[in-house]
């Protein structure tokens, strides 16, 4: 249940950043989440309820997006279907994670500054 320790640190820095810009309200975050990030976007969801009451956040709602895992060949740039062996079908290269698929990003944070 590491979501619990990401979702409070995810608050504490949007706080941080709301009070740096003297925020009158914290309207929405959004939340990207790889699938292979190895985060359950349930639990994380329900430790966001947890952690944004008493905060900052306490009335901000949470947008959380889903990025699908995709691999593709480093050396033609050919996608690799999903559930085949991870080796490029053309060059035979061994298949390379793309980017965002493995991570958890804080992609916005929508805040009424004066």
């Amino acid at each position: 249940m590491h979501e619990y320790s990401l979702v409070e640190a995810l608050v504490r820095r949007v706080e941080q950043e709301a009070r740096r810009r003297e925020a009158l309200a914290i309207r929405g975050l959004t939340v990207s989440v790889g699938e292979l990030s190895g985060v359950d976007p349930e639990l994380f969801r329900t430790a966001y309820e947890t952690f944004r009451a008493g905060s900052l956040c306490a009335d901000t709602p949470l947008t959380l997006k889903r990025l699908e895992a995709r691999w593709s060949c480093p050396a033609c740039r050919a996608p690799i279907a999903r559930g085949a062996v991870l080796r490029c079908p053309t060059c035979d290269v061994p298949a390379r994670l793309d980017e965002g698929s493995d991570a958890l990003t804080l992609d916005s944070i929508d805040m009424e500054v004066p």
